[in-house]
Formats: structure tokens, C-alpha cells, sequence
């Protein structure tokens, strides 16, 4: 009886590790992967950015991300996204200083989706934040990482 129990209790143990280590990303871990979404967008923007920001930045995303621009008509997988990226990179698009810096203003959480209200902006000499026009993103989930990047604007 004292050597059934032993493996009872290990497969106990598994089942609620597991559990616990597999549970889904719920609406406050998917709004973190955001926030770290743009903040790592902002250092891609930033003047002598470098291809290792790009790849941290893609890092985050899961494997079959979509992003789709709406207005600009653009519909990149995560090779195709970086490719755009490093093009911008190597034409010197990205000039941002670290007063540069994109913020969440809002968000509507629905069934792994999240819509956000975002705008960039720069922050004043006083420590202030000063919004350009706030801008559309939803936001898609799958696996735990984001999967649909869908700009509105």
C-alpha cells in the first residue's frame, strides 16, 4: 500500500503544477504584453535603434503574428514585419529620442481581444505628457501571446 501511494501524491503533484503553470493569460497578463508591446516599439523608433531592438520587440509576439494596417494596406507575418522594420532601420526612419513614448489612454477587453486607444507623444521639460491624436489598435491572443496586431486609424 505505502509504494501505490507515493506515485498517487507525485501524480497529484504533476496535475496541479501543471494546472497552475498552464493557465491562461487572462485580460491583466494580455494587457502587460501590450504595455511591454510599446514600450519595446518605442525603443525600435528611438535614434540608434539596432536590429537586436527589432528582434527583442518581435520576441514578444507569438511565432504566427499578424499585423494588418488598415489605412496603409499593409498585412505582415512576423518575417515580413521584420523585413519592413529593418528597411525603415536601414533608411534611418527611426530618429525618436527617449522623450518620445506611446501610451495606452484606453482599452475594451473582449474574448482575447483587447481594443486600445493609444497615442504617441513626448514628455515636457515639467515631467508632463503631451498626447498627439489618439490612434486605434485591437489587439489579438492565442497561446498566451499576442497573435493579431490590427492598427484602425
Amino acid at each position: 500500500m505505502k509504494t501505490l501511494i507515493k506515485p498517487i501524491f507525485l501524480v497529484l503533484f504533476l496535475l496541479i503544477t501543471t494546472n497552475s503553470v498552464n493557465a491562461a493569460c487572462n485580460s491583466d497578463c494580455q494587457l502587460e504584453q501590450i504595455k511591454s508591446y510599446f514600450k519595446a516599439l518605442d525603443l525600435i523608433s528611438r535614434k540608434g535603434s539596432a536590429e537586436k531592438d527589432i528582434d527583442d520587440f518581435l520576441n514578444l509576439v507569438h511565432d504566427d503574428v499578424q499585423y494588418i494596417h488598415v489605412e496603409y494596406e499593409a498585412n505582415f507575418n512576423k518575417t515580413t514585419w521584420r523585413e519592413a522594420f529593418v528597411r525603415n532601420l536601414k533608411r534611418g526612419a527611426y530618429n525618436n529620442s527617449e522623450h518620445n513614448q506611446q501610451r495606452i489612454l484606453k482599452s475594451i477587453f473582449g474574448k482575447n481581444h483587447i481594443a486600445i486607444e493609444y497615442a504617441h507623444g513626448e514628455v515636457q521639460p515639467d515631467g508632463s505628457w503631451k498626447a498627439e491624436e489618439p490612434l486605434l489598435v485591437l489587439f489579438g491572443f492565442s497561446d498566451d501571446k499576442i497573435t493579431l496586431v490590427k492598427e484602425l486609424w
